[in-house]
């Protein structure tokens, strides 16, 4: 089933291909700048992709928490399987120790919480007690 696939492993395969491919440099690459209002340019890099990338994710782990389906349980067990591997990565490897890899092992570290909390919430309001 699709939807026990955790979303979050996405920006995962996406950072150790980039990390692999061009190293971790390539993070920091600038995608697009845009001239405010204030005189200020704003400027979006490849790392901020990422992390907004993950957010999104994000947002659609917590849609999915909601559901209770065959597949809710699996979605959990490999989000925390998603969350050990950023984990281990992030100890073991050297070009994984840094902020944007922090960053989204912690995004990783909330979907598990928030999807294990979601899904015991919403499972307790669908237990009906006859009398």
């Amino acid at each position: 089933m699709l939807v026990a696939i955790p979303l979050m492993v996405v920006p995962f395969i996406f950072y150790n291909a980039v990390m692999l491919g061009s190293g971790v440099s390539a993070f920091s690459g600038v995608i697009m700048t845009v001239p405010m209002l204030s005189g200020a340019v704003w400027t979006m890099t490849l790392g901020d992709l990422v992390i907004l990338s993950a957010l999104i994710c994000l947002f659609f782990e917590m849609l999915k928490a909601t559901l209770s389906n065959r597949g809710s349980l699996m979605n959990h067990m490999l989000s925390m399987l998603v969350f050990v591997g950023f984990l281990v990565e992030f100890l073991l490897v050297r070009d994984a120790a840094t902020q944007l890899f922090f960053s989204l092992m912690v995004i990783a570290f909330i979907d598990v919480v928030a999807g294990f909390t979601i899904s015991n919430r919403a499972a307790g309001r669908d237990v009906s007690i006859g009398l």
